[in-house]
């Protein structure tokens, strides 16, 4: 529907902050809008009550939608499915949009008709606290395309960017990923080398709580293997948008996949360890050769195994 912004909401068993999310998209100054929330197998009563409340008190505006637990990504399929906007904007039920957020970035896309996603500036703060004016991460930082910056990290929140449903009918379903599912998706907007457009102005608010759902990143060993597939999923991607070990934030990725390869040996995730392990080899520079610490590893690694090597390199890491 031409002008539509729709709103994606995956939940939870997250009632109270779902309401705040929710009336933070329809306190929008732009219209016309829809937000699809996604209930993603909640198992208390309160959450797909509310959503049923939403669903009466605005008619053709809020849409529910119950699905079988699959996490975030899945849930934000399902609600991409159902969206019938022109553009498409991400929200997790945690987080708040701002009240100008849909006039700034739909006007900056009409003006700029080469941009495929419009960003502007998040806050970060705790529920219920004071916004201070300091832009989150890189968000107060111009960027035209997400490649090759989105390697040194995911410098924007999924609240963040408004985009066109012609580059999300691009890129193509979410995976069903429970850990770094929304740097992915980003990624491959960055392989289809999407044109961003910045706007001067804050957009949204990321909360933080106890409760956030990338927590135990790095200790769950279920989490980390999701982590393991969207971090070789996202070296993919840079390769096929062009982007190869002689650029440096391939090469600090590289890094990053090394080190994640060591962690994920220590937890015993040996597949995904040695999967790691080719992808940050790919991406290192190899002007002179694998660097030496990959070579070693790797060397160590058919002698003990990933678990082995992976273990060692943890108690290395914490004696130094």
């Amino acid at each position: 529907m031409t002008g539509l912004v729709s709103t994606i909401i995956p939940v939870h068993n997250r009632p109270g902050l779902l309401r705040e999310a929710v009336a933070s998209v329809l306190a929008q100054t732009y219209r016309p809008i829809e937000v699809v929330v996604v209930d993603d197998g909640s198992t208390d009563e309160a959450t797909p009550a509310l959503i049923r409340d939403l669903e009466a008190a605005h008619p053709g505006v809020v849409v529910g939608v119950r699905r079988e637990n699959g996490g975030p990504g899945a849930a934000r399929e399902s609600g991409r499915q159902v969206a019938r906007g022109e553009f498409i904007q991400y929200l997790d039920s945690d987080d708040l949009l701002r009240p100008e957020k849909f006039a700034v970035q739909v006007a900056a896309l009409r003006a700029h008709p080469e941009c495929d996603i419009a960003y502007g500036k998040t806050h970060h703060s705790g529920v219920g606290d004071e916004l201070r004016p300091v832009a989150f991460k890189r968000t107060g930082e111009r960027f035209e395309t997400l490649f090759p910056s989105l390697l040194l990290s995911r410098w924007w929140s999924t609240s963040t960017p408004l985009y066109r449903r012609s580059l999300t009918d691009r890129m193509g379903p979410w995976l069903p990923l429970w850990n770094e599912e929304d740097w992915e998706y980003e990624a491959r907007a960055g392989r289809l080398g999407a044109r961003l457009i910045y706007c001067d102005a804050f957009v949204s608010v990321t909360r933080w709580h106890d409760e956030r759902l990338h927590h135990h990143g790095e200790t769950d060993p279920f989490k980390l293997a999701h982590r393991a597939r969207a971090h070789r999923e996202i070296y993919r991607h840079a390769r096929e948008a062009g982007i190869g070990p002689e650029a440096p934030e391939m090469r600090y990725f590289s890094r990053d996949l090394f080190r994640l390869c060591r962690v994920c040996g220590a937890a015993g995730l040996g597949a995904e360890s040695a999967a790691l392990f080719a992808a940050a080899a790919g991406a290192a520079d190899r002007g002179s050769g694998a660097p030496w610490d990959l070579r070693l590893y790797r060397g160590l690694a058919g002698l003990v195994g990933w678990g082995g090597v992976g273990r060692l390199a943890q108690v290395l890491e914490r004696i130094r």
